[in-house]
C-alpha cells in the first residue's frame, strides 16, 4: 500500500511519515528528496538558475533569495514547481521500483507533482495557522512575516480536503496527534490495535 500524505508546510505531516517508517515502511519525504537533489543533480540547479538568475551562486541555491521571489509571485512559484516536481517525481519512481509492501509519499505538491496517482489512499494533514507559523519560525529560523508569506502562497485547507480521501487534524500536542495517526493507520488495516 502506498499512502500519499499532503498538506501545507508546518502542519505535522512528518509525524505520520515517521510512524510509517517505524513500522518498516518506505518513507519518501519529497522536501528532503528535493534538498538532496539540489546537492547531487546539477541539471536541477541549472534549470532553477536559468529561470531565476542570481539565485544559484557557485552551484549552491540561495533558498531565502529564491523564496523572496516565489512566495510573492504566483506565476514564479508555478514555474519553480514545474521544475522541481519533474525532478522529484523521477526520483520517487526510482525509489519505488522495488515495490515495497508499505510506502508513504509526503509531498505538499502531491497532486500538482502527479504523485497522487501512485497512491492507494491520500490524507491531508491540517493544523491551526498560528501553530504552523510558530513551527516554521522555530524549524527554519525565519521571521513571522516570512513564515506567514510561505503559508499564504500554498493551497487552502478546503483545496486539500476536496482532493484527499482523509483529513487528520493536528490541533493538539505531539502525543495526541501521534495517537490520531495510529488510529488512522489502524482504520486502514496497516496497524493492529493493542489489546
Amino acid at each position: 500500500m502506498i499512502i500519499g500524505i499532503t498538506g501545507g508546510t508546518g502542519c505535522g505531516k512528518t509525524t505520520l511519515l515517521n510512524l510509517i517508517e517505524e513500522m518498516g515502511g518506505t518513507a519518501l519525504d519529497c522536501d528532503r528528496i528535493y534538498h538532496q537533489l539540489l546537492q547531487t543533480d546539477s541539471s536541477l540547479t541549472q534549470a532553477i538558475d536559468a529561470r531565476f538568475p542570481g539565485t544559484v551562486e557557485e552551484g549552491v541555491l540561495n533558498r531565502k533569495k529564491l523564496g523572496s521571489i516565489v512566495f510573492s509571485d504566483e506565476n514564479a512559484l508555478k514555474d519553480l514547481n514545474r521544475i522541481t516536481h519533474h525532478a522529484v517525481k523521477k526520483e520517487v519512481l526510482h525509489r519505488l521500483e522495488n515495490t515495497p509492501a508499505l510506502a508513504a509519499i509526503d509531498a505538499i505538491g502531491l497532486f500538482e507533482g502527479e504523485l497522487a496517482p501512485l497512491c492507494d489512499v491520500t490524507v491531508f494533514v491540517s493544523a491551526p495557522l498560528e501553530d504552523r507559523v510558530l513551527r516554521l519560525m522555530q524549524r527554519d529560523g525565519i521571521s513571522k512575516e516570512y513564515a506567514a508569506a510561505r503559508i499564504a502562497a500554498q493551497h487552502s485547507d478546503r483545496w486539500f480536503q476536496e482532493k484527499c480521501h482523509h483529513t487528520l487534524y493536528n490541533n493538539g500536542d505531539f502525543v495526541a496527534f501521534r495517537a490520531k495517526c495510529i488510529a488512522f493507520l489502524t482504520s486502514l488495516g496497516i496497524m493492529k490495535e493493542k489489546p
